[in-house]
């Protein structure tokens, strides 16, 4: 083998190489930088409104479980309403804390808002290679800010502590423990996420066109159902007639092979 074929293997064998550990490297990063505890709205998280976020909490560990999640909530921008969904298998305890200015909802004044949840392992925890999702329904959210930052502290059975505490800075890398950042979108009309009142729901004369409207739809169907029917009678007999055709041509034919 000349020098030339074995020196072409070499370098070809050394580019296969460098391709599967840059591959390898990029997915492992990937891998890292999506494993965090993050808050994902379920629907819509408009400002002035209520909304279900779930707080998605991966297990980073091949050794270790979580066993405890810690949520913080922001009190410059103090939500009155916080209530977690039962899971079975964790306990949920919330925190309020007093408010330096008291907060109105609803024509009421509050003291104080929830500035924690907490979710301990009651006969489950989060193992290696799982996550666990725990919802939370918010409110009322705030109106003059664009976003939330939700400071998570997440423990495993081992005794480590992660804190996702570190904000975002524009224009810098992201930070190697991130908060959980809640996006807020637009203020909307109904701020309970109700749907608009249709027309029908609104005008009793919209109503009654539509109830018309459903008894010409039943009509026109009715009529369809009849023509469908009155063909497949039609095609039957003609089915039929040609068979008696092609049964008698048959037989025709027969008798005069015999003559």
């Amino acid at each position: 083998m000349s020098v030339s074929r074995v020196s072409s293997r070499v370098s070809a064998t050394r580019v296969a190489l460098a391709g599967g550990i840059a591959l390898s490297s990029v997915v492992l990063l990937s891998g890292t930088a999506f494993a965090h505890v993050s808050v994902q709205p379920q629907g819509e998280a408009a400002k002035g409104g209520y909304a279900t976020v779930n707080i998605k909490v991966p297990n980073e560990r091949d050794n270790a479980s979580t066993v405890k999640v810690e949520v913080n909530f922001p009190l410059d921008h103090p939500l009155a309403s916080v209530m977690p969904q039962p899971i079975p298998g964790w306990k949920a305890e919330v925190t309020k804390s007093k408010l330096s200015k008291p907060l109105e909802l609803h024509g009421k004044k509050i003291n104080e808002a929830v500035s924690k949840v907490t979710w301990t392992a009651d006969g489950s925890k989060i193992g290696p290679g799982q996550f666990q999702q725990f919802p939370l329904s918010l409110g009322q959210l705030p109106e003059d800010a664009d976003q939330l930052v939700l400071k998570a502290i997440q423990t495993y059975d081992n005794k480590e502590v992660v804190r996702w505490i570190e904000e975002q800075k524009e224009g810098a890398e992201e930070p190697q423990n991130p908060a959980p950042v809640l996006k807020l979108s637009a203020a909307s009309a109904d701020h309970h996420g109700g749907a608009a009142p249709s027309a029908s729901a609104s005008s009793p004369a919209a109503d009654d066109k539509a109830g018309h409207g459903d008894d010409s739809h039943e009509q026109e169907e009715t009529a369809a159902a009849d023509s469908s029917d009155t063909t497949a009678r039609i095609l039957g007999v003609i089915g039929i007639l040609v068979g008696i055709a092609g049964v008698a041509f048959g037989v025709l034919a027969g008798r005069r092979r015999s003559a």
